[in-house]
C-alpha cells in the first residue's frame, strides 16, 4: 500500500450484511482487500442499529448457526466484529432511489446520505448501480470499488 493512501482520509463504505457474513464467516476470497482496509483503518465502515439487528437475526437462521458451529465461530463473535469496525450512524433519509427488495432499502439510504461506496453482492442492488452513481454512491460486488480521484 502505497504512503499516499494510507496517510489520505478514511475511504466510506456501507457493507450489506452477506459480504458481513463473507468478511467473518464464510472468509469468502473476495474480501481480503476489505478487510485488511477495516483492519488498517483505512475505511470508515458507516453502519445502523437496524442493520446490526439484521446481522443478529440472520445469524440466528439455522444454516448459519450450523456454519458458525463448522466454522468453530458463534455469533456473538461475528457481532464483535461488527462492533469493533462499523461506525454506528443514524437511520438515514429515504434516498432518491427505491430499491425493489425493500430489506436492502436501509443500505441504499445510508449509502446516499453520506455519498459512500456500497458493497453489495445483492442483485437487487447491483441493479442500481447507475442510479447510484449519479448520487455519488458506487456500489460494487468487492473492495475496493472505484476509488475516489
Amino acid at each position: 500500500m502505497s504512503a499516499d493512501l494510507t496517510s489520505a482520509a478514511p475511504v466510506r463504505v456501507v457493507i450489506d450484511t452477506n459480504i458481513v457474513l463473507d468478511l467473518w464467516l464464510y472468509k469468502d476470497p473476495a474480501t481480503p482487500a476489505l478487510l485488511e482496509a477495516l483492519e488498517r483503518k483505512t475505511v470508515q465502515w458507516f453502519a445502523t442499529q437496524v442493520m446490526r439487528d439484521e446481522l443478529e437475526r440472520v445469524l440466528a437462521y439455522t444454516h448459519i448457526v450450523k456454519r458458525l458451529a463448522f466454522s468453530q465461530l458463534n455469533a456473538q463473535h461475528i457481532l464483535a466484529q461488527f462492533d469493533t469496525h462499523a461506525q454506528l450512524m443514524p437511520t438515514a433519509a429515504k434516498a432518491l432511489f427505491v430499491c425493489r427488495d425493500a430489506d436492502d432499502q436501509k443500505f441504499i439510504d445510508l449509502a446516499a446520505e453520506h455519498k459512500t461506496q456500497l458493497i453489495s453482492k445483492d442483485k437487487a442492488v447491483l441493479t442500481m448501480r447507475n442510479r447510484m452513481a449519479r448520487l455519488g454512491v458506487a456500489v460494487a460486488k468487492v473492495f475496493p470499488a472505484h476509488l475516489p480521484v
